[in-house]
């Protein structure tokens, strides 16, 4: 086998690994099979673009960093702007750290919850600990490549810009940012695997994934608002919930640094960002036998509970949909999507992103009295919740279980609309319908009841705007894909050119608030040419079925 280069350097911190009571030979030896294997084919969770035909999983991970890359080049300004190290490096951590958790929750999960390797390697005489250990370096060596691609270019114009001590102080800060990530993620799933088991302990952990996403992102707005501008300087006004958003922590520790700040405000984030994770990573260490032994819960699959539907859902469903057929496949739509692991682990937390989003717009927007805020067209920012329809639409082609879909070509259905209708209407009242009611009842809280029949027009466009993506991108029969084909960069340029739509519609809506009675003109154009769209769309055969 070959002898990566990522091994040789390891080996730098042989001794640190056996103070911590990991028996290094062996830990060498399992990452050396598991980089071996890795180029023999290719997991999700190292290409999402690579192809199964395709061997070279290195030089195809390597490539896919061309968009981290990207996105590094926009975080230079943070570098650039000025000395207020404790402002600009404390966003700048903060992005970094939205990319790093953001990956390590959809990417490297299934790696750390990883059950195969028990078979092999538990019967042989090897410390759990050391197994556990091989699985945080085995993602820290991926996860590596990624840091260099996403902080790789800004610490270099940090360098230049500030010198040699900011980019060794920004080197420090990235490795403990990444190990802190890891472990805290581990952790996480340690105490649910604790308390839980099976089935549930599977949805929970779905459902966690998909809180710290939106945690990520609501935290980063909470990053930003702890900092105020005024005539142009910045401020920091300190508060105890600070101490939980660490990018904070490595800002204040360059704030020292740099600037000699030796407040004890930064003294004791400065202190939080060294020693918070290493103290994780030693309670892990500690913890990590018990985690091994709670991870054999994810082998067992329990039953799955039957869920009757009352008779004010079967009436709801009479009304939702027409035919039987229609009805047939808006349950089993539904039925997928709620317990599909994989399709909500894409899914929801997009959801949750186009639930928050249109509130932060707002936020952003307003700083000002609430009476303005009340009387404005702010509430148009609910459009963004739009956003999300058609990566969805996409998204319903891909199962995990993709090989039942044979079913469709031997069933007597004699028509293909019910089968389409069905599918977008459980996708518009089972996900997107939940997410905007939530928005709804934000917005009637913050706006008042003048702007129900705006809700009513924004829910009747959405429904529209889900027609049009249906129309124009490919027809795939609905849970029929592999998730392995999955990919999220193809069809970025149509994603582009349907956001137009989305204007199209904002912009007619602010249009029609301008004039007397023109939202309710809006309200009846809105539902005839949704009727009328609707009508045309699903007329599908056979033949224009992608693949």
């Amino acid at each position: 086998m070959q002898d990566y280069r990522t091994l040789k350097l390891l080996d730098v911190f042989e001794k640190l690994f056996r103070r911590f009571g990991i028996d290094y030979k062996i830990m060498r030896r399992i990452l050396q099979v598991k980089l071996t294997m890795d180029g023999r084919r290719v997991p999700t969770i190292f290409s999402q673009n690579a192809k199964k035909k395709e061997k070279d999983t290195n030089n195809q991970y390597i490539k896919s960093l061309w968009i981290y890359v990207l996105f590094g080049l926009f975080m230079i300004p943070f570098i650039l702007m000025g000395e207020n190290y404790l402002f600009q490096t404390s966003l700048f951590y903060g992005i970094f750290t939205f990319f790093i958790m953001t990956s390590m929750i959809s990417d490297f999960s299934s790696v750390l919850l990883d059950i195969r390797d028990r078979n092999i390697l538990f019967p042989k005489p090897v410390d759990k600990r050391t197994i556990s250990m091989t699985k945080i370096i085995h993602i820290l060596i991926y996860l590596s490549f990624l840091t260099i691609a996403l902080a790789g270019i800004p610490m270099i114009v940090g360098l230049i810009k500030h010198g040699f001590l900011f980019f060794l102080t920004t080197v420090l800060s990235i490795i403990l940012i990444d190990l802190f990530i890891v472990v805290l993620t581990a952790l996480i799933y340690l105490f649910i695997l604790r308390y839980f088991d099976g089935e549930k302990l599977k949805d929970i952990i779905n459902y966690v994934q998909i809180i710290l996403s939106l945690g990520i992102m609501v935290g980063y707005q909470l990053l930003v608002r702890s900092f105020e501008f005024i005539d142009l300087s910045i401020s920091l006004e300190p508060q105890w919930w600070q101490v939980f958003i660490f990018p904070m922590w490595y800002g204040a520790m360059m704030e020292v640094i740099m600037n000699g700040n030796a407040h004890l405000f930064h003294l004791l984030f400065t202190l939080l960002g060294i020693l918070m994770p290493l103290l994780s990573i030693w309670i892990y260490i500690k913890l990590n036998p018990a985690f091994e032994q709670n991870l054999q819960k994810l082998s067992y699959h329990g039953k799955a509970k039957e869920k009757r539907s009352g008779k004010l859902g079967r009436f709801l469903l009479q009304i939702i949909c027409r035919s039987d057929e229609e009805r047939a496949f808006f349950r089993f739509a539904s039925t997928m999507m709620k317990n599909e692991r994989d399709f909500k682990l894409k899914v929801y937390p997009s959801l949750g992103f186009s639930a928050v989003i249109p509130l932060i717009f707002i936020m952003n927007g307003f700083n000002t009295d609430f009476n303005q805020l009340s009387t404005s067209n702010s509430f148009l920012t609910v459009y963004f919740s739009l956003i999300i329809i058609p990566t969805i639409l996409v998204l319903l082609k891909f199962s995990g279980k993709y090989k039942g879909a044979w079913i469709y070509r031997v069933a007597p259905i004699k028509q293909l609309k019910p089968m389409f209708s069905g599918t977008i209407k459980a996708f518009i009242f089972n996900l997107y319908l939940p997410v905007y009611m939530f928005l709804s009842v934000i917005f009637l809280a913050l706006f008042g009841l003048r702007i129900l029949p705006d809700l009513v027009i924004v829910f009747l466009n959405a429904c529209t705007f889900a027609v049009i993506c249906f129309m124009i991108l490919k027809k795939s029969i609905p849970f029929s894909e592999s998730f392995d084909e999955y990919n999220q960069n193809s069809n970025i340029a149509i994603f582009i050119g349907l956001m137009l739509f989305v204007a199209l519609f904002a912009g007619l809506h602010y249009a029609t608030t301008l004039f007397s009675y023109g939202i309710y003109l809006y309200l009846v154009v809105a539902i005839l040419y949704l009727g009328t769209l609707w009508k045309l769309a699903f007329t599908i055969t056979w033949e224009k079925i992608d693949g």
